[in-house]
């Protein structure tokens, strides 16, 4: 067994994808092999593998994704960020709150979104780099004042914004585009295709500059890197501006799949970018991350949530299964740096 699962890893696709994403890939496989038997059980014959049930579950995806792969660079600086949700729907309210009440423009109101996520990251940036402030603490304190500057400003109301025929609703096109093809209305998940370059920006960042490189060394040893000279302030501080204004790009495609935002929300969804993130092989002590990882991470959790759902079952399954998903890659994790030790 040992022998087969060594010739497994030589293989040249595995050595190029890394054995831990090929792994990923399977977990996805196997998922939606379950959810087509248990729907079909469950549902008297309805199944789960459709276009339309993997658009939907796309949906979920692309701004789990993006909380993800900002998520990614705090932890891989040996930090957490828990207001991610929050930071999410905050900007989401307050952009979608002037869109509505004061008659912004579309597009300013979408350049709002990263524009208050950059500001709750240099915010927490700062505190975390500059005065030391323990990362778990500045982010639960970041999270409340997320959920209480978006309900203050939006008068605790919800916010919806306009649907695709609506006047604005352009800016749908961004997650899903729906194009005729012979007759029939065909949706076109561009959500997709945009994270997927974010994702490559973020992995050049990660692996191919300085900063990206002084982020995963500080996870690593933080002491080494300062005693080289280097300002560890800065890329720390950077890694949580990166990480809020990619919060902020989560919002645009929260509302641009789901349209309506509430206030004091968004809390279930910082463990579910974490959980993307251990799970795609980014260690919660730091110094180790995988952007690739983090992606395939985000679409199990959406084919998981999917799937759930498609079965009948309520959220809250949804709930226990990541939280043991996030229990179980932080224990793989841990025995992984035992052995390397």
């Amino acid at each position: 067994m040992k022998d087969l699962l060594n010739r497994f890893k030589s293989l040249k696709l595995v050595r190029i994808m890394g054995f831990n994403r090929v792994v990923l890939i399977g977990v996805i496989i196997v998922l939606c092999l379950i959810f087509q038997v248990l729907s079909a059980v469950l549902n008297h014959g309805n199944v789960f593998l459709t276009y339309a049930r993997f658009t939907s579950a796309m949906n979920y995806g692309y701004f789990i994704g993006f909380l993800a792969l900002g998520v990614t660079f705090v932890i891989a600086t040996g930090g957490i960020d828990f207001s991610v949700g929050p930071v999410m729907f905050c900007a989401a309210l307050i952009s979608g709150y002037c869109f509505n009440n004061y008659g912004f423009p579309m597009w300013v109101s979408l350049i709002m979104c990263p524009l208050i996520g950059m500001v709750f990251g240099t915010v927490g940036g700062f505190f975390v780099s500059y005065l030391h402030l323990p990362s778990f603490i500045t982010s639960l304190a970041l999270m409340q004042i997320a959920k209480g500057v978006g309900s203050i400003f939006t008068k605790t109301q919800n916010v919806s914004w306009p649907g695709s025929s609506d006047p604005g609703g352009w800016y749908r096109s961004l997650s899903n585009l729906d194009i005729t093809v012979g007759g029939q209305r065909v949706n076109i998940p561009t959500g997709l295709i945009i994270l997927i370059v974010v994702a490559i920006l973020c992995s050049i960042v990660l692996n191919k500059t300085k900063a990206g490189r002084y982020m995963i060394c500080l996870g690593a040893n933080r002491e080494a890197v300062r005693l080289s000279g280097v300002d560890t302030r800065r890329w720390e501080m950077l890694a949580y501006v990166i990480c809020g204004t990619l919060a902020g790009f989560a919002a645009i495609f929260y509302v641009g799949c789901y349209t309506t935002v509430q206030p004091v929300k968004g809390d279930t969804f910082n463990n579910e970018a974490i959980a993307a993130c251990v799970m795609g092989g980014t260690s919660m002590a730091g110094g180790l991350a995988s952007i690739l990882g983090t992606v395939i991470g985000s679409f199990i959790i959406a084919i998981m949530q999917e799937g759930i759902l498609s079965m009948g079952f309520n959220i809250a399954f949804q709930y226990s299964l990541t939280a043991l998903i996030l229990l179980g890659a932080v224990i793989a994790d841990v025995m992984s740096r035992r052995r390397r030790n």
